[in-house]
């Protein structure tokens, strides 16, 4: 049974890939990954928000010695940062690399067009095998288009890709109008992966206390339906290697994604759930599932649902809206 695909740059035996989230905040959970088969290891986004509160807060301890005295640093303020700051995160990363000796992909997520080159630069020089974009921006602005926030982050894109040489992959949002026209300029631009699709955590209100709750809640496989929808729109379109992440929990989900056409799987909740070592038995699922069915490879399984078989995909997938909606019943 040949599990094998490639994603990233690398061959990879087997496609299930544990996705960014807090599980790499610690070693001993990365190699427990690691020992459970994880092909690649996937970092959290570490936010360009971070290194620019850390870098007011150095300026503002270095103003206040000045105001004082030589010996001011017996009393400087520990600085607030994210679950790991930007000197931990890369300290963090090359943690991993010396822990590991599965590729291992660092994650950003920039806000300002020269925020994003210099961050991916110093992730490169701290050791990382690849980088993933993560493009999600709160627009919030009545005076930014459609077309501006797309221009906007096809720039970035490009500068990124012309600022390091490491592989790139970029994490869309499912919020484009044309997701498909949105990819292909992304590659052209220099994505050579793209993942489909961003999972937020939505903040809700608290309407007695008036306060906004955060609460995180872990996936279901019911998400998985838009990503399978547009992955199957681009395979065999455009010329990058996908990855679907959010929703993915059990191994008819891992087979859903291959035969819409993704060449990698990242799993994030259900490894949180149910522990490292989950990822294993996910692995093994899929391989006596395709062994029941008669594949060989995930190369015969891979694209079979894509729309590229169907002559017209944009009928055939109003039609699906039309049946769906006609065929309820009470």
């Amino acid at each position: 049974m040949d599990l094998s695909t490639q994603y990233m740059g690398f061959n990879l035996p087997h496609p299930l890939i544990p996705g960014a989230s807090p599980m790499v905040d610690d070693l001993d959970t990365v190699r427990r990954l690691e020992d459970a088969g994880a092909p690649m290891i996937i970092m959290h986004s570490i936010f360009e928000e971070q290194l620019v509160k850390e870098e007011l807060y150095v300026d503002w301890t270095i103003m206040q010695g000045e105001y004082n005295s030589g010996e001011a640093s017996g009393y400087l303020p520990t600085p607030y940062h994210f679950r790991l700051g930007p000197d931990t995160y890369l300290k963090q990363l090359q943690k991993i690399k010396q822990a590991v000796r599965v590729p291992v992909i660092a994650s950003l997520n920039g806000h300002t067009r020269g925020g994003w080159t210099a961050y991916a630069k110093l992730l490169q020089e701290s050791g990382a095998d690849g980088i993933e974009l993560n493009l999600y921006d709160l627009i919030l602005s009545i005076g930014r288009n459609s077309a501006d926030v797309e221009r906007e982050s096809l720039e970035i894109i490009r500068d990124v890709r012309e600022s390091v040489k490491l592989p790139l992959a970029v994490k869309l949002s499912p919020f484009y109008t044309s997701p498909v026209h949105f990819v292909a300029q992304a590659v052209r631009a220099g994505a050579e992966n793209v993942v489909i699709f961003n999972r937020f955590y939505q903040a809700d209100i608290d309407i007695e206390n008036l306060t906004v709750k955060r609460d995180l809640r872990l996936s279901t496989s019911d998400e998985l339906l838009p990503r399978l929808k547009w992955t199957a729109a681009l395979s065999g379109h455009v010329n990058c290697r996908l990855a679907i992440t959010g929703g993915v929990h059990n191994v008819e989900d891992i087979v859903k994604c291959i035969m819409v056409g993704a060449d990698a799987v990242q799993i994030v909740s259900a490894l949180l759930k149910h522990g490292p070592e989950h990822l294993t038995t996910l692995r093994d699922a899929l391989a006596h599932w395709m062994q029941a069915h008669e594949y060989t490879s995930i190369k015969q399984m891979k694209g079979c649902m894509s729309m590229m078989r169907s002559p017209l995909p944009e009928l055939f997938e109003r039609r699906n809206y039309i049946e769906i909606l006609q065929g309820w019943k009470k």
